[in-house]
Formats: C-alpha cells, sequence, structure tokens
C-alpha cells in the first residue's frame, strides 16, 4: 500500500523557519522513479504547486512565491523528500501537501499530473 505521511509542520512566527518532511513506502518501484512535489492550500484557495524535484535530485523547480526562501532535497536512501522553508510569511499559511508523479511533469505540473497524495501537514505563520 502506497503511503506518503509528510511532517514538520506548525505554528511558527514571520520570519521563522520550518523543514517540512515526506517519508514514502510501499512503492513497488524505487522512490527515484517518481518525480515529488510540494503542493499547498489556504482555505478557500485552490491547491498550488510550490516545489518539485526530479527522481534523481537533479532538478528542482519553485514558485515564484517561494523562490530564494525554500529550498526542496530528496535522500532517496531514506524514502524521503524534504521542504526547508525559511523566511517564512503569514501567506505561507496553508495545508502542505507531497506528492508523487511517476512521469515527471514540466516544472511543478499541476495536481492532476500527480499519481499519490500524502494527507498534509498544517504550517501556520502567525505572531
Amino acid at each position: 500500500q502506497v503511503q506518503l505521511v509528510e511532517s514538520g509542520g506548525g505554528l511558527v512566527q514571520p520570519g521563522g523557519s520550518l523543514r517540512l518532511s515526506c517519508a514514502a513506502s510501499g512503492f513497488t518501484l524505487d522512490l527515484d522513479y517518481f518525480a515529488i512535489g510540494w503542493f499547498r492550500q489556504a482555505p478557500g484557495k485552490e491547491r498550488e504547486g510550490v516545489s518539485s524535484i526530479s527522481g534523481s535530485g537533479g532538478s528542482t523547480n519553485y514558485a515564484d512565491s517561494v523562490k530564494g526562501r525554500f529550498t526542496i532535497s530528496r535522500d532517496n536512501a531514506k524514502n524521503t523528500v524534504y521542504l526547508q522553508m525559511n523566511s517564512l510569511k503569514p501567506e505561507d499559511t496553508a495545508v502542505y501537501y507531497c506528492a508523487a508523479a511517476f512521469f515527471e511533469p514540466r516544472g511543478i505540473g499541476s495536481v492532476y499530473e500527480y499519481d499519490y497524495w500524502g494527507q498534509g501537514t498544517q504550517v501556520t505563520v502567525s505572531s
């Protein structure tokens, strides 16, 4: 049974940092066959792509709103993908989801291009 489990969310003050983790299990193929994306969804808004990373980790993509502040990385030996979030802003508040795509999207891609999803982790940026 394929599972993606996010962790690391929480409440942080503006300017603070969090590191999200996405732990994968149950994949028939090695995780490096899959591109991984991070998406977020704020109340009343559509789910939007934040960042993605290729299976090998050699290619990364970022939304303009997080460039220079967020860094995506992966450790395929640990079946885990990370999203380091620095200089957090109140507008970063959302539920963050990781997702896996067998066919690597162009750029971050749309939600429809991802095959597996985690349950999400809440990130709240507030003073």
